[in-house]
């Protein structure tokens, strides 16, 4: 979390070259796997989380969060959810 709107504009942008640590661009990267095609998270993803730091905790933590949003953006969309 941060209040630095230059970081979020800098991560929208793009977030492999924002000054971010390795850490936080290792989560997003597996973030950004599992949701554009989840059938294409391997051992191999989990593994480099682990090497980043995430212990299986933090690995399950963030694909739970990450699912979540998919799926509620997903509904959200939908159903016409903040559409004009």
């Amino acid at each position: 979390m941060t209040l630095d709107d230059g970081l979020v504009e800098a991560i929208q942008r793009d977030y492999h070259s924002a000054p971010i640590s390795d850490q936080d661009r290792t989560m997003l990267e597996y973030v950004e796997k599992l949701t554009r095609d989840a059938t294409r998270v391997s051992r191999e993803d989990h593994e480099r989380l682990r090497a980043a730091g995430f212990d299986d905790k933090g690995i399950l933590q963030i694909t739970l969060i990450a699912s979540w949003f998919n799926y509620i953006n997903r509904v959200a969309d939908a159903l016409g959810v903040g559409r004009e």
